[in-house]
């Protein structure tokens, strides 16, 4: 009787604060509702910045759909992502495609960490999102790496790259199909720095069997699901003994409950010549986060370059997809000459995770057609066609299909 009179959320709030306050005074963490308790009087800012570098489970909330249309949070970024972005929403309505977006801006320049809060509570409502590289241009240790803390606040402890040629582009390398699974959330991203003495600066580098685990299961699992013949971990363990050590000796452990694929590792300076003279020996391939930061961008360079490429970013319960080198492209921003493929694609892969197959594959044979027969290359496939030719060209496919499709 005493909610009578109070709106539905002020009584949701009541009953959670009833549950929430007899456990306050004997623990900081509160499991059942996710919530960390934090003494701000015994924290420093690096402290509070820099969070234990342990495997964060996030708990799953409802996922926001409407009238059977999925919500998807659009994060533009910087540089090229805000003129790629209006692309995907451009060709999703030619597609017809039953996804409606939920923009949401961050300003490269803030010096707050509000922009990033609406950004994670969007993910969480909607459970995926589409993004372009987010700069974070202030320097003050309480703002976040907006990239980096999106993938860590949400559990995104996979990054799987698949890295396969274009028939009609002039590439390096050809026949190139590797699939590049990178530990996402730890290593040298776990942005534990300090100065211990003037001029003397300290990063530590954080590898956990738990993730090590999460990171080998998925590419092994993904390797059988697949028919991939081959898994190859790249270390540097011959240094690294400790932290590298602990992912290879990791990988070796999970490799032996797939006794019908190949394991073998390959240390990173070696992997980098091979993969430039002899990138087909490479089928699926497991690292650290900083390693695969190299080996993406290696990759990406035998097969055309950065613009064709998506990159998946996935945990247990939400997922990001966008371009596979997370670059900005700030030099060729507002120029109608950026790729808008690897965006595209990222999409692509988007709707495919969503259930939307029929949309997505409409949407990959016209960039297929349109990269490999009609040959509209942008200038960094060695081309003239702008970004809109790309587009217009891909929607002149899209027309073509949905005029025989019975919606």
């Amino acid at each position: 009787m005493k909610y009578r009179q109070m709106s539905l959320a002020a009584v949701m709030a009541a009953r959670i604060c009833m549950k929430i306050v007899p456990h306050i005074k004997s623990s900081n963490y509160l499991p059942q509702f996710g919530i960390i308790l934090r003494k701000a009087a015994t924290q420093s800012d690096f402290d509070i910045q820099h969070k234990t570098p342990l495997a964060r489970r996030v708990a799953a909330i409802p996922k926001a759909q409407y009238g059977g249309r999925h919500a998807v949070t659009m994060l533009p970024g910087s540089g090229i992502g805000p003129e790629l972005m209006n692309y995907v929403k451009e060709v999703f309505r030619y597609a017809g495609v039953p996804v409606d977006f939920e923009e949401v801006q961050m300003d490269p320049k803030s010096e707050s960490n509000e922009d990033l809060e609406y950004a994670l509570t969007s993910i969480r409502r909607n459970g995926v999102a589409l993004k372009g590289n987010i700069e974070t241009g202030s320097m003050s240790r309480g703002v976040l790496s907006r990239n980096v803390a999106l993938r860590n606040e949400l559990d995104l402890y996979i990054n799987v790259l698949h890295c396969k040629s274009y028939p009609g582009v002039t590439a390096r390398q050809k026949d190139i199909d590797i699939i590049i699974v990178r530990q996402n959330t730890e290593g040298e991203y776990a942005m534990l720095e300090h100065e211990s003495v003037s001029g003397v600066v300290e990063s530590m580098k954080v590898v956990t069997s738990e993730n090590s685990e999460r990171v080998a299961r998925y590419a092994f699992e993904y390797a059988k699901k697949n028919g991939r013949k081959k898994v190859t971990t790249i270390h540097k363990a011959n240094i690294m003994k400790l932290s590298d050590g602990l992912f290879l000796e990791t990988s070796r452990k999970i490799a032996s409950d797939y006794p019908d694929i190949e394991h073998n590792d390959m240390i990173i300076d070696n992997c980098c010549m091979q993969l430039v003279s002899k990138p087909h020996q490479f089928d699926v391939m497991i690292m650290t986060n900083l390693y695969g930061t190299i080996v993406s961008n290696v990759v990406c360079g035998l097969v055309g370059g950065a613009g064709l490429l998506s990159g998946k970013n996935y945990g247990d319960h939400y997922a990001i997809f966008e371009p596979g080198t997370r670059n900005t492209g700030t030099a060729i921003a507002g120029k109608n000459i950026a790729n808008p493929v690897a965006m595209l694609n990222a999409a692509v892969d988007m709707l495919e995770h969503l259930g939307h197959h029929y949309h997505a594959n409409m949407i990959h044979t016209a960039i297929d057609r349109t990269i490999n027969e009609d040959h509209i290359h942008t200038p960094d496939l060695g081309g003239q066609a702008t970004s809109i030719d790309v587009v217009q060209n891909i929607i002149k496919y899209l027309q073509e299909t949905t005029k025989t499709s019975n919606w």
